[in-house]
């Protein structure tokens, strides 16, 4: 992994705190599954249940990544970064 897609994955993260305005449901939903998958890999843990419906969506978006290599998920996350700060 180079470091120049590391250091524009960490920019975006900082980025991604401090967009003009709040993003969409999906939006955020991509942001997490993409920053998890780059910095943990695959979805990992049971799903959770119940009335944790954030939970679950958090969990059901970050396995629908599930087999994206680290690299491929960083240059997503900054790129959607990039698109949200417009």
């Amino acid at each position: 992994m180079s470091q120049d897609l590391r250091s524009a994955f960490e920019r975006a993260a900082q980025d991604a705190q401090q967009l003009p305005k709040r993003p969409s449901n999906d939006d955020l939903l991509a942001l997490y599954a993409l920053y998890k998958q780059a910095t943990t890999g695959d979805v990992q843990g049971e799903r959770p249940g119940g009335f944790d419906f954030v939970g679950a969506a958090k969990y059901d978006a970050w396995a629908a990544k599930k087999g994206t290599d680290p690299e491929t998920a960083m240059r997503e996350y900054v790129a959607l970064v990039e698109r949200l700060r417009g």
